[in-house]
């Protein structure tokens, strides 16, 4: 039922997919990235991105950093797309993994129709959060997780804190977002934790 999408794949996940109830997330193809870009430069002001990406700038990226990687048993980032059914919906990974520390940041990002109504957020991030537990404490046998998120985003700091993510810290000021100073809040989640 999954042959389209299962192209592309991992060669440290011992599970290609990873899955709760019509949720799932998988290895990135080509065809998901130009989706993608686009989600990335309407939704820059929630993200560490200081300019749009171009089309040559996202195949680039994904030519000479993703698609090597995918590869190695040790990747720097594993980025997934999100799935509902065999629609993509979002995509975000465990990026800036430290193999040697056992530990990787969750990145995420819902479609930008989603992304604007925080309903979606209360149903879409704490499963996705729940695959990334499974992937790096189960499958990758990573000890620590963790995020940065602003201030502006207080579903996403409520989610995460109920599904298990400890506040370790506020980057005060931080970033500016529309003009103004705004926080990062940091937090953290250990496998001996969950």
């Amino acid at each position: 039922a999954f042959a389209g999408r299962a192209e592309m794949r991992y060669a440290c996940m011992p599970r290609s997919r990873l899955q709760e109830n019509d949720l799932a997330v998988e290895a990135i193809r080509p065809a998901d990235i130009e989706p993608i870009r686009l989600w990335r430069n309407a939704q820059i002001r929630v993200l560490r991105q200081s300019a749009p990406i171009s089309r040559e700038q996202q195949e680039d990226y994904f030519r000479t950093q993703v698609w090597p990687e995918m590869e190695s048993a040790t990747p720097r980032n594993i980025l997934l797309a999100y799935l509902k059914g065999e629609e993509l919906v979002g995509y975000g990974g465990l990026v800036h993994v430290a193999w040697e520390h056992r530990r990787a940041e969750v990145s995420f990002l819902l479609k930008n129709d989603l992304a604007s109504t925080p309903e979606e957020h209360t149903f879409y991030f704490p499963a996705f959060l729940r695959l990334m537990k499974a992937l790096a404490f189960h499958d990758l046998r990573l000890d620590r997780l963790c995020t940065e998120t602003y201030a502006i985003r207080p579903q996403f700091i409520q989610a995460l804190e109920r599904e298990g993510f400890r506040r370790e810290g506020t980057l005060r000021h931080h970033v500016r977002i529309d003009g103004k100073p705004v926080d990062a809040i940091l937090h953290g989640c250990l496998r001996s934790e969950t």
